[in-house]
């Protein structure tokens, strides 16, 4: 590649990180793939403050790799004006924003990954920690970003065909400018899972964690989508045949996590000074520990109304866990048939599959070896290979991509 056809791309990783959570995964593996793919183009990566130490350039990387703070935060007004001043300075032949916060003007062409359209499919205030009519504002003022950003692209990329053909039939944009790119399963303990799983002491991690050997397992956020109440409605039916059975809710203490702990302690499920409780809230559990969780629950339960891809179940098959899923949204398309699958608007049919793999082993063998082989078909390097081909598409035309 001569000098003349070198290009200069961009990338918005100010989520990068664990900072970003989900969406930081997807735009750390991007980052740090593409460049490993791409070792001739220049790339400048925009990060914020908080994450700016996070994402190390290699030696060999610093004559073309450049990483720049930009202190405007996500959906703010603010980045409607810095984001756009910054990649006019860098002169960029194209940039990726990873999210749909696409600002209204930006100087050159881009590529934009839209990964579901939850804010139109669940409207409601339950979602938010705004007041109603700044959340109304706020959530017109998402429609018209998201529309404008579809529009205006090179191309839009998705993480699955249930999500493309959502923004097909909600936003009527043209097939042919969607591409699907696949995410991939994280190795939650940066390629040395084994290692690290018998360094920790398996009874003692569990004894701190309050988790016993005969558990149900969740791991993700507590947005109302997440269905959480209806899993905990549904547990305290299944609770009643299996009273030594406890269900373990993993994630971040936050806005959406004390709502749910508030309403499990509602139906008598939890006590946060009980060690006993039915239902167990351990709060954020690093990466090394959730291999014990995974290894050990019975299952991993899922009770997702609507997901663009669906990662914590393909993570659970990974480890080693049955899944057992919502039949909802682009979930048979990722999950396959690796899942034991439910119909999340019926509670009855929750608990009658839960209920099964908890009581038929060979079931739950049959779901482990099937999950193992559904997870190997995504990971990282081809969503960012894939991506890359966009890049050279735009850049260079499809002769190159």
């Amino acid at each position: 590649m001569t000098n003349q056809s070198k290009k200069r791309i961009g990338i918005d990783a100010r989520f990068y990180g664990p900072l970003g959570k989900g969406l930081g995964r997807y735009t750390q593996e991007i980052v740090d793939n593409i460049i490993r793919i791409d070792p001739e183009n220049e790339y400048v990566i925009f990060l914020s403050p908080e994450n700016f130490d996070e994402f190390v350039i290699a030696p060999e990387d610093a004559a073309r790799v450049k990483k720049i703070a930009v202190a405007a935060r996500w959906y703010t007004l603010k980045e409607q004006w810095q984001m756009p001043q910054a990649i006019r300075r860098e002169h960029l032949d194209l940039i990726h924003f990873p999210h749909f916060n696409v600002p209204l003007f930006v100087p050159t062409k881009f590529v934009v990954t839209i990964h579901d359209l939850i804010l139109t499919r669940f409207p409601t205030v339950r979602a938010t920690t705004l007041h109603p009519l700044r959340y109304k504002f706020k959530n017109l003022a998402y429609r018209l970003v998201i529309f404008s950003a579809m529009r205006r692209a090179q191309r839009i990329i998705t993480v699955s065909n249930f999500t493309k053909d959502d923004i097909v039939k909600k936003f009527r944009i043209r097939p042919e400018k969607i591409t699907v790119t696949y995410e991939g399963v994280a190795n939650l303990a940066k390629g040395n899972d084994s290692l690290f799983v018998k360094k920790l002491d398996v009874q003692e991690t569990l004894a701190r964690l309050r988790v016993n050997d005969n558990f149900l397992l969740y791991i993700g956020n507590a947005y109302p989508h997440k269905n959480l109440e209806g899993l905990i409605r549904v547990f305290k039916k299944i609770s009643a045949n299996f009273p030594d059975l406890r269900l373990v809710l993993v994630g971040k203490e936050d806005y959406f996590y004390h709502r749910v702990k508030d309403y499990a302690a509602g139906l008598g499920l939890y006590r946060a000074d009980d060690p006993k409780s039915p239902i167990v809230f351990p709060g954020y559990v690093p990466d090394t520990e959730l291999e014990i969780l995974f290894k050990k629950a019975r299952a991993y339960v899922f009770p997702s109304f609507y997901e663009g891809f669906g990662l914590p179940p393909l993570e659970a098959m990974a480890k080693g866990c049955a899944v057992v899923s919502s039949d909802k949204s682009s979930l048979p398309e990722v999950l396959g048939e690796a899942a034991y699958y439910f119909n999340p608007d019926n509670e009855d049919d929750m608990q009658a599959k839960i209920e099964r793999i908890i009581t038929d082993d060979d079931l739950r063998q049959e779901l482990i070896v099937r999950g193992w082989e559904q997870a190997k078909k995504y990971n990282w390097w081809d969503c960012a290979f894939n991506t890359f081909k966009i890049y050279t598409h735009i850049l260079y035309g499809p002769e190159k991509a």
